[in-house]
């Protein structure tokens, strides 16, 4: 999308988008229909992130507003249930919705359902009626862009499954730093073990039982790569390695925000492939 600064001279509608990966995911899905701006800037923490003053006009008199909710967006929620007559589209009410299952946030919903393209292809058949309903969007041309990144996400899905059955059972545990991949281990079936940033935000920090947790979980599982958010600081599990004299490989996954475009994850499938090819070859290395 372009500067919320260009939205005078523009006719055509706007959607509002909180979120990067939404935000790349609905502009595949509204090719040069719509105008969408998203809030959420490169490599930001969807927990945390705020938006200026002209944003928050932005998102008030948007024609369609787009969030993931589940509570991900703790520092924009305000603006969100403050824009009262903006069409709103919650992606998070359009899946079937995993809890947590440990740490400090066990029994909470968890906000994290893009690392299943399953309930991303379950986001974007409930969006396209309400993008369709939106003044200016073209019914046709959006089913036609909407079909095509449809068969993209399935694309993606058969290539997870046919990546992950290259990991032998005993291996398919997923120790990372932050729990963001609920939703991808139920679907492919991978158990997740410890995490060092307890809980379902990124807040948190970890204690030292935390910690003696994590080296107990890789010791056990025998795991020869764990796997650290790009969002986040992962000295701290590098220290953890070299303290606790675990061998063991740390390799950046990209989790919750896009980058740039130069940085490796550019647009949602990219960070899915990418993500996809580490933990494959993390895990069979």
């Amino acid at each position: 999308g372009r500067a919320a600064g260009a939205t005078t001279a523009d006719a055509r509608p706007t959607g509002v988008v909180s979120t990067n990966i939404l935000g790349d995911v609905v502009e595949e899905l509204v090719g040069d229909q719509a105008q969408v701006v998203t809030l959420m800037k490169p490599n930001a923490d969807p927990h945390s992130f705020e938006i200026s003053a002209q944003e928050a006009a932005t998102l008030r008199s948007a024609d369609l507003l787009v969030s993931n909710g589940l509570g991900l967006e703790e520092g924009l929620q305000q603006h969100l249930d403050g824009a009262v007559d903006v069409p709103a589209f919650v992606a998070g009410d359009a899946i079937e919705v995993l809890d947590y299952s440990e740490g400090d946030a066990a029994g909470m919903p968890d906000s994290h359902f893009w690392t299943d393209p399953e309930r991303m292809i379950d986001v974007v058949d409930a969006i396209g009626p309400v993008l369709a309903e939106v003044d200016g969007i073209d019914a046709e041309a959006l089913d036609s862009t909407i079909a095509d990144y449809r068969d993209e996400l399935r694309e993606l899905d058969a290539e997870m499954v046919e990546a992950f059955a290259t990991i032998p059972d005993e291996r398919r545990a997923l120790v990372t730093n932050h729990h963001v991949f609920g939703y991808l281990a139920e679907r492919f079936d991978f158990e997740v073990v410890g995490a060092v940033i307890p809980g379902g935000t990124t807040l948190a920090a970890p204690s030292a039982s935390d910690l003696a947790d994590l080296v107990n979980a890789i010791e056990e599982t025998g795991v020869p790569a764990i796997f650290a958010e790009s969002s986040s600081p992962d000295r701290l599990v590098q220290a953890l390695a070299s303290e606790a004299n675990v061998q063991v490989e740390v390799i950046e996954l990209f989790t919750e925000s896009l980058t740039e475009p130069d940085e490796g994850a550019p647009d949602y499938l990219t960070m899915m492939r990418v993500n996809t090819e580490r933990i494959t070859t993390g895990l069979t290395q």
